[in-house]
């Protein structure tokens, strides 16, 4: 099943899925099940003259080399399974300042093509980044023994660390009771988000203009107001107006297409499943009546000639172009994951052809359930790698990583230069700073785009101890000066002060995401997972771009293959999980 990390932050954010080791499988080594064996062959191998792979234990040979504050400059490498260009951290100037602190760089590489190959041939060569940030392989890697326990780490040189992570280390742990990674959501307090960073249905706000920014909330209602617009203008610039676009090109992105119908249904974005606010029963909804009417209306759509052809060949670079091209007037997604077409689009000034976020549901009597409830995302983090060349001074950059002002480094940048203070001792922006801050090449040289999200860190809703936000897009004055005259036209109109105000706020789900459940790598859940996005994969385009005489055939065909596979299993082992972090125990 598909499941997306929750992401607040401006930048870009990871997604992924429940990933299948076929292939890869027998070169897999839990380390959780046989750490004898593992002592007698490291034994054996020394016995033999493999010393120098040798990895040592936290706090013996490694305390001694890193015992002092050293900062003798020494360059780690860093592997992230996101999308994004590499670079060298000293090569920012977050990164440069931070190497001043404590004489470390880190070459920083990113994933390139598919994100299961990539960790498959990793784990069969053993030739593993000395700090990995594995997102949605998490669970590969960890079978694979890919990491170090970071306990005694923590414990010897982790003071901040133990600070940030404190009241959530229980939630992280796995099951032989060590933590092999650090996540990103460790919140110190709560705010909320102004804006929508997560999902929406987006459309274009010229469409809003024409028609006097109608009120919309059901499908139906959206899908017609595109097609009015489309038949009022066919063409933007010599080029077919296209309705709306789908985002289903990249297997780890199929998400952005077939999430939509838990949220039209009225659920958050619990992953595979939607929860039952009463029995806390968790549900697979894949092949169900939501993603059968959600489907059909495509269905619909793409024979009214609204749905965009190339939908499931494009690649992330071609989506992007076409939102940034004025001719989509539509789509569902998370923000975060188009945020350079969004902040193009910002930064050129065409505000009426930039986007608005609708909370559209199937009908007028649901309530809409987008924003994210406060939450704990446990199965996303970083890791020490067991190629790792000196842990401990790793361990201790993370940890001064966590220094509070360091956080607000990464998050805010330096006085005067990114953020001011005014007199109230609130954070701000200046135009100028402003302008920057929505420029992504900016981001990425001052190294925002780097370092605000995948390293330790507090959760993105977190409040310093002054009192202004953690997040810059989440404190209040930043939010309200970041909105063009297009933005206040369109909150005006429909009576909100912010785009959150335009969604309902969100019921309590004190087991949110079910997303970040831990699966297991070869269990019968996570091969559910996996077999039943291949189907997805296999018969939704189908469904959609086919003829609409046939749906009714092809959905038959398509449900009859989901029912063989075990959806009983998997969603008995949701449950069971959400109703013990309903318990509190995660």
């Amino acid at each position: 099943m598909t499941k997306v990390l929750p992401r607040y932050t401006e930048s870009a954010y990871t997604v992924s899925e429940f990933r299948g080791s076929k292939g890869v499988v027998t070169q897999m080594i839990n380390h959780k099940k046989i750490a004898a064996v593992s002592l007698s062959v490291l034994l054996a191998a020394t016995a033999v003259g493999c010393s120098s792979d040798k990895q040592p234990e936290a706090g013996t040979a490694q305390e001694s080399a890193g015992a002092a504050d050293d900062k003798t400059p020494v360059t780690f490498t860093y592997f992230s399974f996101s999308k994004e260009k590499d670079v060298n951290s000293n090569e920012t100037v977050i990164g440069k300042e931070l190497e001043k602190q404590t004489g470390v760089n880190f070459k920083m590489e990113f994933a390139v093509g598919d994100s299961k190959t990539k960790s498959g041939v990793m784990i069969a060569s053993g030739d593993y980044a000395d700090v990995i940030v594995p997102e949605g392989e998490i669970d590969k890697l960890l079978d694979a023994g890919a990491f170090i326990p970071l306990d005694e780490l923590i414990e010897k040189y982790g003071p901040n660390i133990k600070r940030v992570y404190g009241p959530y280390m229980d939630k992280f742990r796995q099951e032989d009771g060590k933590i092999y990674h650090l996540p990103f959501s460790a919140n110190q307090g709560y705010i909320t988000d102004p804006g929508i960073s997560q999902g929406a249905f987006w459309i274009q706000r010229s469409v809003l203009k024409e028609f006097g920014y109608p009120t919309i909330k059901t499908l139906d209602e959206y899908f017609d107001l595109i097609k009015k617009y489309k038949e009022k203008y066919p063409q933007v610039d010599g080029k077919d107006t296209i309705g709306f676009a789908a985002f289903a090109g990249v297997k780890d992105n199929f998400f952005a297409l077939t999430n939509a119908s838990m949220h039209l249904a009225g659920y958050p974005n619990d992953g595979g499943v939607i929860v039952d606010m009463k029995t806390h029963e968790a549900k697979v909804y894949s092949a169900g009546e939501y993603e059968k009417r959600w489907i059909k209306k495509l269905n619909e759509v793409n024979a009214q000639g609204l749905f965009d052809p190339e939908s499931f060949t494009v690649n992330k670079d071609q989506y992007l172009a076409k939102l940034t091209s004025g001719r989509v007037l539509g789509y569902f997604g998370y923000n975060w994951l188009v945020g350079d077409a969004t902040n193009n689009l910002k930064k050129a000034g065409v505000d009426e052809k930039r986007y608005a976020p609708l909370p559209i549901v199937f009908d007028k009597d649901i309530k809409d359930q987008y924003l994210d409830p406060p939450a704990f995302v446990n199965n996303r983090g970083i890791g020490i790698s067991v190629k790792a060349k000196d842990p401990v001074r790793i361990i201790k950059f993370f940890d001064n990583l966590l220094k509070e002002e360091n956080q607000i480094l990464v998050q805010w940048g330096i006085k005067d230069q990114t953020y001011t203070v005014n007199e109230k001792g609130r954070y701000v922006l200046t135009p100028e700073m402003l302008k920057k801050r929505n420029d992504p090449e900016f981001k990425r040289s001052f190294g925002f785009q780097y370092f605000e999200y995948s390293w330790p860190r507090y959760g993105n809703n977190s409040i310093l101890k002054d009192g202004n936000s953690y997040g810059v897009g989440n404190q209040p004055e930043v939010a309200e000066m970041d909105y063009t005259e297009g933005d206040r036209k369109i909150l005006q109109a429909y009576g909100a002060k912010t785009f959150a105000d335009m969604f309902s706020k969100p019921d309590d789900r004190p087991w949110y995401p079910a997303w970040s459940i831990n699966l297991g790598q070869g269990t019968p859940e996570q091969i559910f997972g996996q077999k039943s996005q291949d189907l997805q994969l296999k018969y939704l385009p189908k469904l959609i771009m086919g003829s609409p005489d046939a749906f009714d055939g092809t959905w038959k065909e398509y449900t009859t293959e989901f029912g063989k596979l075990d959806s009983k299993t998997y969603e008995e082992t949701i449950t069971k999980v959400v109703k013990n972090r309903i318990a509190g125990k995660w």
